[in-house]
Parts: structure tokens; sequence; C-alpha cells
């Protein structure tokens, strides 16, 4: 290899290494987040704002999360291929899980009545 290939080597890579000010600014973003999930949970009472909407906005936050967990500390925001597929991997499953879950809650919900 040459000089001048190991420097183009290089410098493809260098934009997947992350600063200490990137690392501590997606901290606090992820704080942030979990705060806002936190009061949401805790402060604002049933009356306020409906259990669905509680629910929906928790998933969201969540997924933000994941989304900033994913790109940045696993430093796939930087290989695309590896994002999406990691995306489309977890979408399956979630998918997966929420099938089987009411599935299984249809099941509790007949036998809870006929045993």
């Amino acid at each position: 290899m040459s000089q001048n290939s190991n420097i183009e080597h290089a410098e493809g890579h260098e934009h997947a290494s992350m600063s200490k000010g990137k690392i501590w600014q997606v901290f606090f973003i992820l704080l942030v987040l979990t705060v806002i999930e936190f009061i949401i949970a805790l402060a604002i009472p049933e009356t306020m704002l409906r259990h669905s909407i509680k629910n929906f906005i928790y998933i969201f936050l969540t997924l933000l999360k994941a989304y900033y967990i994913i790109a940045y500390f696993m430093h796939l925001k930087f290989e695309k291929y590896g994002l999406i597929v990691s995306i489309a991997v977890s979408f399956i499953f979630i998918i997966y899980f929420i099938i089987l879950l009411l599935v299984e809650g249809g099941y509790q919900h007949i036998t809870r009545h006929f045993g």
C-alpha cells in the first residue's frame, strides 16, 4: 500500500470517531429525553394526558433514544447499511413481539372468562 492510499484509508474512517464533546452532547440529549419520560410518567396525571397518548410519547422517545445509542455509540451513523439493517431487524422483532403479546393477551382474556 502506498503512503497516499494509507492517508486516504485513515481519512475515510476519521469521521467514525467521536470527540469527548460529542459523547457528552449525546449523553445530555439522552438524559433530557429520559427526564422528559419521567416527568410524563410521574408528574402529569392521567386526567391531563390520556394513557394512550402517554404510551405513544414513551414509544417515540424510546425510539429516539435508541437511534442516538445506535447511531453514535455503536458508530452506525457513519455506516448507512449497518444502520438500515439494524433498524430493519429490530423493527421486525418489535412487530413480532407485538403480535405475540396480542395473541397471548387474547388467550388470557378468553381463559379468564371460562376458567
